[in-house]
């Protein structure tokens, strides 16, 4: 259960070596969650970040979780919640693809709508089943900004996005009342690992800044949270944007 201050003493990370999920363990167990599970492909990564974790002070537990497998995570994440409580679950995995490469292979395509959306949808039906047994938790999912509206330069990822922010904003709808929160988190291009090959842009982000806005929005119980803020109005903007007009718009 969530202490006097609100923090989750429990997180489930679904993504194990995602660097924004990572920024949030740190942070969180800075301000007192204390059992930390890591769900993704059995690798020295996962093996690291969990070592890493538990260097500061946190019961760090692994277990092995593959998005591309949707017929495995019932028993793969059952398995944690069958050792106790899940304050928090944290869905962070997903791939960027790259259009160009994709957009002529149509496998590699459906690659990234099946890691993006189904298996998130699958993830994340699980794990909401699983806190409304519980009757309490969160389940916050990493949507992004490029789900608002799809532009040429990525628009299989960003329609993959998209899929998945209607997908999480009818899950929350279909929690309400049940003590189950579902927040979802839009952050800009987040400057990471993923990302490092892809031009800079405007009002990018850091890991460290979308945990740190992952936080307070749990402490607000946000249904909503774009990282930066001031991407709300821009992307509100953007929208509704004649298409001539968008199609002009830099990459």
């Amino acid at each position: 259960m969530k202490d006097a201050f609100g923090i989750p003493q429990s997180l489930l990370i679904l993504g194990g070596t995602s660097e924004i999920g990572l920024a949030t363990a740190r942070r969180l167990i800075a301000r007192r969650t204390r059992t930390v599970w890591l769900a993704g492909r059995p690798s020295p990564a996962l093996d690291t970040a969990a070592d890493r974790l538990r260097a500061l002070g946190a019961d760090v537990r692994t277990v092995a979780f593959d998005a591309l497998d949707p017929a495995s995570h019932t028993e793969s994440l059952g398995k944690v919640f069958a050792e106790g409580d899940i304050d928090l679950v944290l869905l962070a995995f997903g791939i960027v693809g790259d259009q160009a490469h994709d957009e002529a292979d149509p496998l590699a395509a459906v690659r990234v709508a099946q890691t993006n959306y189904t298996g998130a949808l699958s993830a994340a039906l699980v794990c909401a089943g699983a806190l409304q047994m519980q009757g309490h938790g969160a389940l916050v999912v990493l949507s992004s900004a490029a789900g608002e509206r799809a532009r040429r330069a990525n628009f299989i990822y960003g329609s993959s996005k998209a899929g998945l922010d209607a997908f999480a904003q009818g899950l929350g709808d279909a929690m309400q009342g049940t003590g189950v929160q579902v927040m979802i988190v839009r952050p800009g291009s987040v400057r990471s690992r993923k990302t490092a090959a892809l031009e800079a842009t405007p009002l990018a982000t850091t890991p460290e800044a979308v945990a740190a806005a992952i936080e307070l929005g749990l402490r607000r119980r946000s249904e909503t949270v774009w990282v930066p803020g001031a991407l709300r109005l821009v992307m509100s903007a953007v929208r509704h944007l004649p298409r001539p007009v968008f199609r002009r718009l830099p990459g």
